[in-house]
Parts: C-alpha cells; sequence; structure tokens
C-alpha cells in the first residue's frame, strides 16, 4: 500500500498557476533569487550550463538568462551529467520526496558541478499554524491541517549528506514581513500560491468565526501596535558534486600539531574508567 500523500497535487497546481498570474505577489520567491544570485557572485567560478528547478520562472527574470528552467515535477527534467550548477529555487518544502529531488539534482551535475538549494525552514509560519489550530479547537472542536509543516535545518542539511553531494553546508536567515493582521497575511500566501494545498485538509468550507479567531490569537501575540510581524526563515543548502580535486576530511589520529599547543595551555588526560 502507497504511504498517505502529503501535497494535494492538483490544489498546488492550481494555487500557483494563480499566482503564476501575479508576478507581484511574488516576493519571496523573488528574494530567494536574489539571495542566490549573490551568494554565486562569492563562489570563484563561472558557471555555463545551470539548470533552475522553480514554479515561477518569472521570479528569475534578468538572472542567469543562459540558465534552463525546470518545473519542479517529482520526476525532474534533468538530463544527467548535463550542468555545473543546479538551483532547487523556494519549492523544496512542497516535495513529497525532498531527498529525491536533491538526488535528482546531484545526478545531474556534472563531477564538481554545484547544487544550491533554498527553501522555507522550520521556523517559517509556526505561529500561524498554532493560532489557525488554537481558533479551530475553539470554534468547532476540532482540528485540520491548514499550514505545511517545514522541515529544521538540521534534517535539510542531512538532505544534503543523504544525497551524497560532498562540502554540505546548510545555513539560515530570516526574513521579516509586515502585514495589516493575519488575514491579509493569509491572502498574501494565497496570492504567492502558497495555500493550504495539504491533502489531509478538510475540503468542507470553514466558519468565518474561525479566522477572525485566529486572526485576534495572532495580533495578541505579535502584533506591534503598527501591524503584525512575521518571520520567514530560508535555508540556503549547498553541495557539490564529488569530484577528486575536492577536499578530503584528515583521517582521525592524523593531525600534526597537538592542540594544547596551539592553546597554549597544558593537557590533561581522562581519568581511567576502570580504576578504583
Amino acid at each position: 500500500m502507497s504511504p498517505p500523500r502529503l501535497t494535494d497535487p492538483r490544489a498546488l497546481a492550481l494555487y500557483r498557476a494563480r499566482a503564476a498570474a501575479r508576478p507581484d505577489a511574488l516576493y519571496l520567491h523573488r528574494l530567494a533569487a536574489d539571495e542566490v544570485t549573490e551568494r554565486l557572485g562569492a563562489v570563484n567560478r563561472t558557471f555555463t550550463r545551470p539548470a533552475i528547478v522553480t514554479p515561477f520562472a518569472v521570479a528569475w527574470q534578468g538572472r542567469l538568462p543562459e540558465a534552463r528552467i525546470v518545473a519542479d515535477a517529482e520526476v525532474l527534467d534533468l538530463t544527467p551529467g548535463a550542468h555545473d550548477l543546479v538551483i532547487h529555487a523556494l519549492a523544496l518544502h512542497w516535495a513529497e520526496d525532498p531527498v529525491g529531488q536533491v538526488v535528482q539534482c546531484r545526478r545531474a551535475l556534472s563531477p564538481d558541478g554545484l547544487f544550491l538549494g533554498i527553501t522555507f525552514g522550520g521556523r517559517t509560519l509556526g505561529a500561524l499554524r498554532a493560532a489557525l489550530a488554537t481558533a479551530e479547537a475553539e470554534v468547532t472542536g476540532g482540528l485540520s491541517p491548514r499550514v505545511l509543516p517545514m522541515a529544521d535545518i538540521r534534517d535539510l542539511g542531512a538532505v544534503l549528506q543523504r544525497a551524497g553531494l560532498a562540502l554540505p553546508v546548510a545555513d539560515a536567515f530570516v526574513q521579516e514581513v509586515r502585514h495589516a493582521d493575519a488575514l491579509a497575511l493569509m491572502r498574501d500566501l494565497r496570492a504567492m500560491g502558497e495555500g493550504n494545498a495539504l491533502a489531509g485538509r478538510h475540503r468542507r468550507i470553514p466558519p468565518r468565526a474561525l479566522f477572525a479567531r485566529a486572526a485576534a490569537l495572532y495580533a495578541a501575540a505579535h502584533s506591534d501596535g503598527a501591524g503584525v510581524v512575521t518571520p520567514f526563515e530560508f535555508v540556503v543548502l549547498t553541495g557539490w558534486a564529488p569530484h577528486e580535486s575536492q577536499q578530503k576530511p584528515l583521517r582521525p589520529g592524523s593531525a600534526a600539531a597537538r592542540l594544547a599547543d596551539a592553546l597554549g595551555s597544558t593537557e590533561h588526560g581522562l581519568p581511567d574508567p576502570a580504576a578504583p
């Protein structure tokens, strides 16, 4: 029996089609594109065969014009070994199989090619998820999934290792976004294609009081007097297709100098646990 799906692909495709008609709403995707472009500028390498996995090609206009744009389908339209750079751009959080997505990107890289992914991290929309859950329990006495769970940076870093990428690095930054209230935040999320496309969501129309109550709870915890502030955590994943020229970790016990000497301190041995 197949495992239950996280995402309703038809709903997600519908939300994204609506968002594509509103490029002004894709400001977080443009922010992700800006961040990736800036990081690439710091890499001492010229990439001539890039590919970008993204649901919104419009967010990448004017950046890497020679790149091949690839939709974030479950099976990526990537040719093995064809690219020296593959970017997975703000779509990994909706993937049924994040490891599989990164593995496909790694296979598309030529030796010593760069994988660079950016996705939402675990601190994204946690407060909104909690406000909606509390409001739904109060208003209906039940609970249903309404906000996509996001992976934390440790789990995302492990994805790089499981995909077989060398020199894996995961780091994060937070972008705060201000809205008039939680209702405006939810409208903004739908406008950028981030509506509730969870497969396990309730399909019936929720009572209007639910969202009003959630907005009140959210404002009580996150209002600064001029609106509500929502943190979006972006996790950036970097790894390289293995190549013999890359640095290798030293073999344990192969150090040529003692740490105590470098620190100018006295080294003390650990007590023998077998000693009385």
